[in-house]
C-alpha cells in the first residue's frame, strides 16, 4: 500500500501526541529527509519528515541517523525558525497527502512568532516546505522547483505559496449513500478502478479491499443497484473505522508476493499478517532501511562496477598464472633432456631431428625421445635445453609470488563488495577513501581540508542483552581501528571463518553466553553468509590477532580461536539496541 490519505490521516492522529512538544534539535541527515528531536509529556522522541520520491513518509523513528559534518542550507534555515519552538498543530489537509505543522518560536527579539512546515507527500513531487503563515511566503523548501521545472507553482525562498493542484475528488468521510449509489450506478469502470478515481485518499489497496468485502468486481451498468449496495455497505464499513480513528496497522504479503502495508484491517490477504502497536511502527518495520538502501545503490554504483571490473581482471590473471604455472611445472623435464644430451654427445650428429637415450634419472630405465634442432650442434642442443630449464626454474618463483598477490587482491575485492552490501551513506566514503589511499582511485574531492591521522571512522555500536557493548566494523577503516586500536587485549574478537565480513569486537573480559552468542550473530549477519545458515564463526582473544606487514587494510591472523555455528537472525539483529558514534558528532 502506498501512502494515501487513509494512512495520511492514522499518522496524524497518531502525532496529535506531539502537540505541545518542543523541538529541542533538528537534523538533515541526507538530501531529503528531516528528523526533529523532541520532548514530549511521555518523554524524548525522534519525529521523521522525508520526501523521498520513493518512500515519503512522516513518522516517529527509533532509528539511528547519521549526520553530515556541515548541515545542509535548509537545516540551517529550520534551525533558525523552528529549534527550541513548540510544535502547536498537526493537520491533515482534507483526506490529501498533505500535513500542515504548526511550530510557535520566539524571535532573536524575543517576540514570539508562528512558522508552518508544509509536507507534501507525493511520490517523486514529494516536499518539506518552511512557510511564514503570516503572509504565506516560502522561506525555503527541501527541494526547489523552479519556473522553469513546473509553470503551475513555484517553490523558491520569497514566492507566495501555491496549494498543489487539485484532484477534484470527493471526500469519502463526508459521502453519503445517496451520492454513492448515484456515482456507482453511472460509472462502468471496474469498482478498484471506479474508487480510485472518484474518492480522495484511496490507494489502489484500500478499493482492493472495499471490492473484496463487497464481494464484487464491477460496480457499474451491468451489474445493476444490488452490487453497489454491497459496495456502498463495504465503503460505510471502512469509512466508519477510519471516521473514528479505529486504526489496526498490519504489514502482509498481498497475492502477487508483495509487501503490502495498511492501517485498516485486510480481508484480501490469504497469508498471515504482522499487527503493529502504533502506525509509525509498521511504518518503520515496512519502509525499514529501504529508502536508505536505495540512495546507498545509487552512491555505490560506480564503486560496485570498478570492484566488479577489479575483480573480473583479477580472477583471469589467475587463470593465465595457473596455466604458466602448468607449463612452468615442466621445468625438471628440460634440465633432464639437457644432461641426458651432454651424456650422450658423442651418439648424437648434427642435423639429427630427434634422439632416443636411455634416462637414467628414471627407474625402471625407461627410452625418452628427444626432439633436437637440427641447425644447431649436439652441445648447443643441451644448452638450449639447459636456459629453457633455467627460464622456467626462475619464472616459477615469481609465478607463484603473483599467484599469491592476485589471490589477496581476490579476497580484498570481495571484501569490498561485501562491506558495500551494509554500507551505510557514510561508510561508503569511508571505503572510497581507503580506495583513494590504497592508490586505486583517484581523490576527485575539492576539499583542501586533509583528513587527521587520528580521525576516528564511523563506530556502529551494539548492545547486548547483558549490557555489554559489541563493536561491528563494517568496512576496513572501522575493522582496523575497532580491532587494533580501540579494542584491549582481554576483548573478545569475532570473525566469519574463511568468509569476507566484518570484525566484531567484545568489550569486555567477562560476558555470559548471550553475549557471545549475539556477537557471534553480527559476526554472521555482517557478512557474505548473511542468506546461510550454520555460519561458522571463529573467536578469540584481541591479543591473538594481529595484522602482517604490509598487508591489505582489515587483513589480520589469528590463532586460538574456538568456532561456533549460528544462523543470521535478521528479526534479532533489528532488535538489539545500536547506535552510530562518529568523531563528527
Amino acid at each position: 500500500m502506498a501512502l494515501d490519505g487513509i494512512v495520511t490521516r492514522a499518522i496524524v492522529h497518531e502525532l496529535q501526541a506531539c502537540r505541545g512538544a518542543r523541538i529541542n534539535k533538528i537534523y538533515q541527515p541526507n538530501d531529503r529527509d528531516i528528523v526533529f528531536h523532541i520532548r514530549t509529556q511521555q518523554g524524548n522522541a525522534k519525529l521523521l519528515l522525508s520526501a523521498n520520491p520513493t518512500y515519503p513518509r512522516v513518522h516517529l523513528t527509533q532509528e539511528t541517523f547519521l549526520n553530515p559534518a556541515e548541515a545542509p542550507m535548509f537545516c540551517m534555515i529550520l534551525r533558525k525558525h523552528c529549534e527550541s519552538g513548540i510544535i502547536e498543530d498537526i493537520q491533515q489537509v482534507g483526506m490529501e497527502r498533505i500535513i500542515h505543522m504548526t511550530i510557535r518560536q520566539r524571535d532573536e527579539l524575543g517576540d514570539i512568532s508562528s512558522k508552518k512546515i508544509i509536507v507534501e507527500l507525493m511520490g517523486r513531487h514529494s516536499n518539506i516546505i518552511l512557510l511564514d503563515p503570516a503572509n504565506d511566503t516560502i522561506l525555503d523548501g527541501i527541494n526547489h522547483v523552479t519556473p522553469a521545472i513546473s509553470s503551475y507553482r513555484v517553490v523558491m525562498p520569497g514566492f507566495s505559496y501555491t496549494n498543489p493542484p487539485e484532484q477534484h475528488k470527493r471526500n469519502p468521510l463526508e459521502t453519503g449513500q445517496e451520492a454513492f449509489r448515484e456515482s456507482c450506478l453511472v460509472n462502468e469502470e471496474s469498482a478498484v478502478s471506479w474508487l480510485v478515481g472518484e474518492f480522495s485518499g484511496l490507494s489502489p489497496l484500500a478499493a482492493q479491499e472495499i471490492a473484496h468485502r463487497a464481494g464484487e468486481g464491477h460496480p457499474g451498468g451491468n451489474e445493476g443497484e444490488k452490487d453497489c449496495g454491497s459496495l456502498w455497505r463495504a465503503f460505510d464499513e471502512v469509512m466508519e473505522q477510519v471516521r473514528g480513528h479505529q486504526y489496526t496497522p498490519i504489514t502482509g504479503v498481498n497475492a502477487k508476493g508483495k509487501s503490502v502495508f495498511s492501517v485498516i484491517p485486510l480481508t484480501l490477504l490469504a497469508d498471515e499478517t504482522r499487527i503493529y502497536e502504533s502506525v509509525s511502527q509498521c511504518m518503520e518495520d515496512y519502509y525499514g532501511d529501504k529508502a536508505q538502501r536505495d540512495t546507498v545503490k545509487q552512491k555505490v554504483s560506480d564503486l560496485l562496477r570498478f570492484l566488479q571490473n577489479e575483480r573480473t581482471k583479477n580472477i583471469k590473471k589467475l587463470d593465465n598464472l595457473n596455466k604458466d604455472l602448468e607449463e612452468a611445472g615442466d621445468a625438471d623435464r628440460y634440465r633432464i633432456f639437457g644432461e641426458l644430451l651432454f651424456a650422450s654427445l658423442h651418439q648424437i650428429q648434427k642435423g639429427d631431428r630427434e634422439v632416443q637415450l636411455i634416462n637414467f634419472y628414471d627407474e625402471e630405465q625407461a627410452t625418452v625421445t628427444i626432439p633436437l634442432d637440427p641447425l644447431l650442434t649436439p652441445s648447443d642442443n643441451a644448452q638450449r635445453y639447459f636456459k629453457k630449464y633455467n627460464k622456467y626454474k626462475n619464472s616459477l618463483a615469481v609465478i607463484n609470488e603473483q599467484l599469491i598477490k592476485t589471490r589477496e587482491e581476490i579476497h580484498y575485492i570481495e571484501n569490498l563488495l561485501q562491506q558495500l552490501s551494509h554500507a551505510s551513506l557514510n561508510d561508503i566514503d569511508e571505503i572510497r577513501d581507503e580506495l583513494v589511499q590504497q592508490g586505486y582511485l583517484r581523490d576527485r574531492s575539492r576539499k583542501t581540508k586533509k583528513k587527521k591521522k587520528n580521525d576516528k571512522p564511523t563506530l556502529h555500536v551494539y548492545t547486548s542483552s547483558e549490557g555489554i557493548e559489541l563493536y561491528v566494523g563494517k568496512n576496513n577503516l572501522q575493522n582496523e581501528y575497532v580491532t587494533n586500536r580501540l579494542a584491549s587485549s582481554n576483548d573478545t574478537w569475532l570473525h566469519t571463518k574463511d568468509i569476507p565480513g566484518s570484525h566484531v569486537v567484545i568489550r569486555s573480559s567477562e560476558y555470559g553466553d548471550a553475549t557471545l552468542q549475539e556477537a557471534a550473530q553480527l559476526a554472521a549477519y555482517y557478512s557474505q553468509a548473511k542468506e546461510s545458515s550454520s555460519v561458522p564463526v571463529d573467536y578469540t582473544l584481541i591479543r591473538h590477532v594481529r595484522k602482517p606487514n604490509g598487508a591489505k587494510p582489515g587483513f589480520v591472523i589469528y590463532d586460538n580461536q574456538k568456532t561456533l555455528f549460528v544462523t543470521p537472525n535478521e528479526q534479532l539483529i533489528k532488535a538489539m539496541p545500536n547506535s552510530v558514534k562518529n568523531n563528527r558528532n
